[in-house]
């Protein structure tokens, strides 16, 4: 069977930028005098390894009382923003117009946009009328190497068809002022915005082909992340210590994975991971066995963009493109479920 190959990769970010160090100094201000025992948790942005990250809007407007109404406005020309300059990097990179594009996957779970966003942007793009749209809400985190599984499935599935895949989420837009919570502390220390974009054919050979694609999906883990519905908006579930149970389930879990892709632990030459925060990169690499400081790249983009869920491992796999790729590579993310999703991807020196 053709196997489909990455043809592109590209990222785009918003234009507002946040040092942590501000964030930290603001969230004091909005919870140190209301949350019991606060100082406690304030900690916890000195441990996310961020040390900046980008949103939609600027700083000041993430300090006022916000409900659904304007987080959806502000959703839609955020998001509709980011998908075209990352699809348009992507298209470019891959030497393709608009029109070229047969399938369109639209990854995003920080807002609610219907018509979807590929096709609020369709006309700006240049997208053909009978252009195929699959959006997916709701992989969470998961959503950038889900994506680029569920791309490379409809590509193998019409050799020759371009698909697009982008992934736009804007994490920002979940802050929440009321909520006095450890989880609403933690997404506020480590979410940002981002948005990545790639392009997938099968039929014609390609040098980063994707090999393989796997997910496993744990049973009574709702609870472990996720969104709350409410009158204002979304707020984060993280009722479980990720760390935790990556250093306990992941090894497992990837090892079955790997079993079905006929290949093992010791058949992969990178592991490119979604990294969470430093934490959860540390258990990573626990629970993996790597040497401590193999997760390089996650620890780079998460210091430089903090938490963009989905697009970020994404902004990983381009990082770590971009200063070559080994033979064999695990694409692989965490997100609500709580799933595993992963990607082998072959190289072709």
């Amino acid at each position: 069977m053709h196997k489909p190959a990455l043809l592109s990769l590209a990222t785009a970010i918003p234009p507002h930028c946040f040092k942590q160090k501000d964030v930290l100094d603001a969230a004091w201000d909005v919870f140190g005098s209301r949350f019991p025992d606060y100082d406690r948790f304030a900690s916890i942005f000195a441990n996310t390894g961020i040390v900046k990250r980008y949103g939609v809007k600027p700083f000041d407007w993430y300090l006022a009382q916000r409900g659904w109404p304007e987080r959806t406005a502000a959703y839609l020309e955020g998001a509709e923003s980011l998908f075209v300059e990352a699809a348009s990097k992507a298209l470019r990179d891959a030497a393709l117009a608009a029109a070229d594009i047969d399938t369109i996957v639209t990854v995003s779970s920080t807002g609610i946009a219907t018509p979807s966003l590929e096709a609020r942007v369709a006309r700006r793009l240049g997208f053909r009328s009978d252009v195929s749209r699959v959006p997916v809400f709701g992989l969470g985190c998961a959503g950038g190497v889900s994506g680029l599984s569920i791309a490379s499935r409809l590509a193998q599935a019409r050799p020759g068809s371009n698909v697009l895949m982008v992934a736009v989420e804007l994490c920002s837009l979940a802050l929440r002022l009321d909520e006095l919570t450890k989880a609403n502390i933690v997404a506020t220390s480590l979410f940002a915005d981002g948005a990545a974009a790639l392009v997938v054919r099968a039929g014609d050979g390609g040098q980063t082909q994707i090999e393989a694609t796997g997910e496993h999906l744990w049973p009574n883990t709702l609870d472990v992340m996720g969104w709350s519905v409410d009158p204002l908006g979304f707020g984060v579930i993280l009722r479980r210590t990720v760390p935790e149970f990556v250093a306990t389930e992941l090894k497992p879990a990837l090892t079955q994975i790997l079993a079905r892709m006929d290949l093992g632990v010791a058949d992969i030459d990178k592991f490119i991971c979604h990294p969470g925060g430093a934490k959860v990169i540390e258990a990573i690499e626990g629970a993996m066995s790597l040497d401590q400081g193999t997760l390089e790249h996650e620890r780079g983009v998460i210091a430089d963009y903090g938490n963009m869920s989905a697009p970020t491992v994404l902004f990983i796999l381009e990082r770590t493109m971009a200063r070559g790729l080994p033979q064999r590579s695990l694409v692989t993310a965490l997100g609500p479920g709580f799933t595993a999703s992963c990607v082998s991807l072959r190289h072709a020196a």
